[in-house]
């Protein structure tokens, strides 16, 4: 059976409660596979796994658990190998590296801070500080709304001004926030967000890098920020050239 892999840690790493459950129904149990000064927490893997809900946090959890404990390297959700021996051979191979990332990020913690507009607000906040736009908007509205000609060219001058916000914004979000923390990582575009930062947090720099979200917010009223954290390190594990992709195929980040 496939071998279903959750994260990795030091071999010295303190045990698992007994019988700690993980992803499946019933709850497949935790192991431990061990190679040299490494670790693997995996568990047998379920042969219908999907990205519901319950089986994320089962993924989770089971980080969540170890990593009270000590460093864990998280892997993303649905990681798994063919079997046993293809994990330890993977530790096997990749020691040096895993072995730095676990020093790097002992210690240390991650927050995803996601930014949206808020849409009146920025549309206030384009309109106060673009005279052109305000000027042509007072023209149409003397002219009884203006030509449809008008109209779209200024429609056309608000959504180029708001992506220039958007813009701005997310370079506010990352240099306002970058140096509360030790490392950070920007995550792909979406439509949905003008940005999506991870930021690496020393567990003793938390309390200092949310009042840094705290001001921010405070700033940027016309900005809708979500913060999710703490969570494992997900986005600063830093797959290294040989990264075994092939052998212990990865899913979707359980923090999504």
């Amino acid at each position: 059976m496939s071998t279903y892999v959750y994260g990795i840690t030091a071999s010295s790493h303190p045990a698992l409660p007994k019988d700690f459950g993980g992803v499946g129904e019933p709850p497949r149990p935790v192991r431990v596979l061990k190679e040299g000064s490494l670790a693997a927490l995996v568990s047998e893997a379920p042969e219908d796994l999907r990205p519901k809900r319950r089986e994320l946090l089962a993924h989770s959890n089971v980080l969540a658990e170890a990593g009270a404990t000590g460093c864990v390297l998280p892997m993303r959700f649905g990681s798994v190998a063919p079997d046993d021996d293809t994990v330890t051979g993977v530790l096997a191979e990749r020691t040096e590296h895993y072995r730095e990332r676990l020093s790097a990020l002992d210690g240390k913690v991650e927050y995803n801070v996601k930014a949206t507009h808020v849409e009146e607000a920025v549309l206030h906040r384009v309109l106060s500080g673009n005279p052109e736009i305000r000027a042509m908007t007072e023209a149409n509205r003397q002219a009884g709304g203006g030509s449809y000609d008008e109209r779209l060219r200024l429609g056309e001058m608000v959504v180029a001004a708001v992506k220039a916000q958007e813009v701005e914004d997310a370079t506010d979000v990352q240099h306002t926030l970058e140096p509360a923390a030790d490392a950070v990582s920007v995550g792909p575009e979406s439509t949905g967000w003008l940005a999506n930062v991870s930021f690496l947090v020393g567990r003793d720099e938390v309390e200092t890098f949310l009042t840094a979200v705290e001001q921010l917010r405070n700033g940027h009223p016309h900005l809708d920020l979500r913060v999710n954290g703490p969570l494992p390190p997900y986005s600063f594990v830093e797959p290294g050239p040989a990264e075994p992709a092939d052998s212990m195929s990865g899913g979707e980040t359980a923090k999504e």
